[in-house]
């Protein structure tokens, strides 16, 4: 089941416990929101609430492609978790981090860093799984 997208964007989705389910246009419409937030930061923290290990290492793998970012490296052997996790990125160690968490929504939170200008800084999410495939 697709819903929409809240009618004030990014906005919107602050608070949400879970990602909506987009469809195309509502994506798209998204992303092009995003693009020039994520432009104007330096480095990010990334993290991912998933049904398991493997569905959150997809998403995370899905955003760096979509934003030509290098790929973390896990910082402990916990990708093949099951149930549900979270995995917590950051490009300044160049680490991920997944550990198995019950209670969570389902979703991608991004936060951008710039020391040289701190009003970019933000956190845009919950972000659908599949935002960046």
């Amino acid at each position: 089941m697709t819903t929409d997208l809240p009618s004030s964007g990014l906005n919107g989705l602050r608070g949400l416990r879970t990602a909506p389910s987009l469809d195309g246009g509502a994506s798209s419409l998204l992303l092009r929101e995003l693009a020039p937030l994520l432009g104007a930061c330096e480095w990010f923290t990334i993290g991912i609430m998933a049904p398991s290990g493997d569905a959150a290492l997809a998403a995370l793998r899905q955003l760096e492609a979509a934003q030509g970012w290098s790929s973390l490296q896990p910082g402990d052997p916990g990708e093949g978790e099951p149930g549900p996790v979270f995995l917590k990125g950051n490009q300044r160690t160049g680490l991920f981090h997944l550990r198995r968490e019950e209670g969570l929504g389902e979703g991608i939170l991004i936060t951008g860093h710039a020391a040289s200008d701190p009003d970019a800084e933000d956190t845009w999410g919950p972000l659908p799984l599949d935002l960046f495939a």
